[in-house]
């Protein structure tokens, strides 16, 4: 190897070495190893590093376009509450982390065999997140699984992941190994299956003990505002006749149901057996992240009839706190006597007031100075009263535009469209996304600033980063001295050479990308098996496998990077439960591979 691989494969060393320490976010950790190679690259000989186009070519790569592509088909799924009606009675209330896990890893799996990873995990993040937040179940316990069983799923038939179609794709290339036809859909299932139970468990037992149980900084009791909210059980909805327990009401993470409102009776303090009746009152006292979770319930309506006389239509609203002023001309009358609507084009859907639990409907509570108000406008309001002496305070609150339930089954229709397009071959997985995508805008399923907002662009630049890097990796020499020599250390045991070609394959594919660690091995592979005069069948599949086992670095594959902000995770998460994963997979697949397909 000359000098441009060794310079590779130490700003490779000291990249990983600044995620471990945490120096810096992954994209501008891995951004800085991309520049240093292209500072490089400018003072070798041409053609020794991969050129300026060549370097930046991960960035208009399908892989980053098809991640941020499918975070709008995302947006489109959670704005309409798409996804959560369809998988939530699957994932049902568990008590526990480990319940939570093993009730999320067969739906995972069963998708990710017959889809690309990429959009099972793009379409069950926002499911996952909000489903944490009702179990109260840290999300960092459930997102690393998440993404290893999609890859895990990937592995069990053919066309679950790229990286087996594209090792397939060099068999049918290759004359001397006698396979035109390629091979078959479920080949690979018998091995992707034992490694897929095997992980399972693994996940199941070390999870408690190996992966962190991060917290946000402050948790919804440590809240001082605790608003007083309302809210009225849809009589055509789904939570009519159902128990406070089965409709989700009895455990939201700081919001408690203190009385329910029915006719002219009170049911104060509502055990969780108490069966919900159409038209109740429900009267709720928490935390502003819980009263959003509550707005986004299918079958609860907002207590007060002020928000549906509001001007701007549903999809343009969001919701805003803002703290009463003593000059506030409302301050001494209730909010129906002051015409808060009418004033100011908002809605007041609960009122914070030190803490206290404050009796009657929202209407009736007379405003004093202090109070925090929730208030359902459109955004012009943050405009309008920033800067007005009736408020001391008016701030946006997040991911707080209503849920656009009657859109929700068109939503699904265009998920399923696109999983069945894409199923049987008709398109390709990124412009099949785009159509969804498009879709999703065009029917108001999500709006075009919503799609904006959604795309998670660190993300994105980390994958297109790393693409150049392992460019670089390849261009240089660096990955094939590193392969030859490793396999070149085994024995003329076929076993030894079959562990070697997996050692390598999982090593490239956490520092390069999954089907350029399958490219570049196989050939070298391949040449192993005939020298020994051995079936190189063994060896195709656990390519397969190694080349889709990432499980040490967030950075080798794109459900594991996709995953690494929402959880919360750091470098070494990944090191801690993905490295003795890696090695009892690959423990696994060189024992098997030969005993279902003999040297």
């Amino acid at each position: 190897m000359g000098w441009e691989a060794w310079v590779t494969l130490a700003t490779v060393g000291l990249m990983i070495y600044a995620l471990i320490r945490d120096f810096a976010p992954a994209d501008l950790v891995l951004l800085g190893g991309l520049t240093v190679v292209m500072t490089a690259g400018a003072f070798a000989t041409p053609g020794s590093f991969p050129s300026v186009s060549e370097a930046v070519a991960g960035f208009g790569n399908k892989g980053p376009v098809t991640v941020g592509v499918l975070y709008v088909v995302t947006a489109g799924l959670r704005h309409t509450g798409a996804m959560s009606m369809l998988v939530e009675p699957l994932l049902g209330r568990p008590r526990t982390a480990t319940g939570a896990q093993a009730r999320l890893m067969g739906p995972v799996l069963v998708l990710s065999a017959f889809l690309n990873n990429t959009p099972v995990v793009a379409m069950f993040m926002p499911v996952v997140s909000d489903w944490c937040k009702k179990i109260r179940v840290s999300p960092s316990k459930l997102f690393i699984p998440l993404s290893y069983m999609a890859i895990f799923g990937g592995v069990c038939t053919l066309i679950g992941t790229s990286t087996n179609l594209v090792v397939n794709g060099l068999v049918q290339a290759d004359p001397s190994l006698n396979m035109p036809q390629g091979l078959g859909m479920f080949d690979i299932t018998v091995l992707g299956v034992t490694v897929t139970v095997v992980g399972m468990l693994y996940i199941l037992v070390a999870s408690p003990w190996l992966l962190p149980n991060r917290v946000p900084a402050i948790s919804t009791t440590d809240d001082p505002r605790r608003y007083s909210v309302e809210a009225i059980v849809d009589p055509t909805g789904p939570l009519v006749g159902q128990t406070i327990e089965k409709a989700g009401l009895r455990h939201l993470p700081g919001l408690y149901l203190i009385e329910i409102g029915r006719g002219d009776d009170v049911i104060a303090a509502p055990g969780p057996e108490q069966r919900l009746q159409a038209g109740d009152r429900l009267v709720f006292v928490g935390v502003v992240d819980s009263i959003i979770d509550l707005k986004k319930m299918r079958g609860l309506l907002a207590a007060t009839d002020q928000v549906f006389k509001l001007d701007a239509p549903p999809t343009k609203r969001t919701l805003i706190e803002a703290v009463v002023s003593d000059s506030c001309p409302l301050v001494g009358k209730t909010i129906r006597d002051g015409r808060f609507r009418t004033v100011y084009n908002a809605a007041v859907i609960a009122v914070a007031r030190n803490g206290q639990r404050l009796p009657g409907k929202i209407g009736d509570i007379v405003l004093r100075a202090g109070d925090t108000l929730l208030v359902e406008a459109d955004a012009s309001f943050l405009d309008k009263q920033r800067h007005s002496r009736d408020f001391f305070l008016v701030s946006r609150v997040e991911d707080s535009a209503p849920i656009r339930h009657h859109l929700s089954w068109l939503a699904l229709g265009t998920l399923a469209a696109m999983v069945i397009v894409v199923t049987a071959g008709w398109l390709s997985i990124l412009p099949a996304a785009m159509l969804a995508a498009g879709l999703m805008i065009l029917t108001r399923c999500c709006s075009g600033n919503e799609a904006r907002r959604s795309i998670d662009w660190s993300v994105l630049l980390s994958i297109g980063a790393a693409l150049g890097i392992g460019k670089a990796l390849e261009t240089t020499g660096a990955a094939h001295g590193i392969a030859t020599r490793l396999i070149g250390l085994a024995t003329a045991q076929p076993w030894l050479v079959l562990l070697m070609v997996y050692l390598v394959t999982s090593i490239f594919t956490e520092l390069i990308t999954n089907n350029a660690a399958a490219v570049l091995v196989f050939p070298i592979a391949k040449a192993a098996a005939l020298g020994l005069n051995v079936s190189f069948l063994p060896f195709i599949f656990s390519i397969m496998v190694g080349a889709s086992a990432s499980f040490s670095t967030p950075i080798g594959y794109q459900t594991n990077l996709m995953v690494y902000g929402p959880g919360g995770y750091r470098f070494t998460d990944y090191l801690r439960i993905g490295l003795p994963l890696n090695l009892l997979t690959m423990a696994v697949t060189v024992t098997l591979a030969p005993l279902i397909w003999p040297f």
